[in-house]
């Protein structure tokens, strides 16, 4: 029985050293304990927005820290195109009849990790439409590219309905040169002149 005993706690003891040989030896000048790292990864999307460098003059885009996101001052318009305005204008080509534009660059900076992607775009809609009646709306360059306007008929009256695409394929970190702008029409009326505004919303969906 003793004999059994012995066998019995000397196994206890080598349980015992192979339990903590990670941690604590002895006759020895090294041990090696581990560690095991765990962590939960999450994708994540970026989109901000900044004034261009692109056309002679920029209307600043102004981070506001709340709602909006941002703001954009086109200044003083009108609808024969008199005013200066704060950044670049085409005057109507027919006073009276057609739209004056009042226009600036902007840059879009997407930035997405962890994303298995294939198509990756950004739109823009007018969420917040200038209060009625008026005589001003939305518009951005038609083509949806870096290229610089050339003419009031480059440019295109952003959707209140159907977001409008206007970067498609963005690559994370690339950014991406656009225009935007009011037109001013000729209309009258009630209510048409005074500080108006309105808001626009750009979605980065990364698919």
């Amino acid at each position: 029985m003793k004999k059994y005993f012995t066998i019995f706690a000397l196994g206890m003891m080598a349980l015992s050293t192979a339990a903590f040989a990670g941690t604590t030896a002895t006759n020895t000048n090294v041990v090696s304990p581990t560690l095991q790292i765990s962590a939960t990864v999450q994708s994540a999307v970026q989109l901000t927005l900044s004034t261009g460098t692109a056309a002679v003059t920029h209307c600043a885009v102004t981070p506001t820290g709340g709602t909006p996101d941002y703001t954009m001052n086109f200044g003083t318009v009108d609808a024969l195109g008199i005013n200066a305005g704060n950044c670049n204008k085409f005057a109507p080509t027919t006073p009276g009849t057609t739209n004056a534009i009042y226009w600036s660059d902007y840059n879009l900076n997407p930035v997405f990790t962890s994303q298995t992607t294939t198509n990756n775009t950004i739109t823009a809609q007018v969420t917040t439409d200038f209060a009625a009646p008026n005589n001003i709306f939305i518009v951005r360059d038609s083509a949806n590219s870096a290229t610089v306007p050339a003419a009031a008929t480059d440019f295109t009256a952003v959707s209140t309905a159907t977001p409008d695409t206007i970067v498609t394929n963005a690559a994370s970190g690339s950014t991406q040169t656009r225009f935007i702008g009011v037109a001013v029409t000729p209309a009258n009326g009630v209510g048409v002149t005074g500080a108006k505004s309105a808001t626009v919303t750009f979605t980065l969906t990364v698919q």
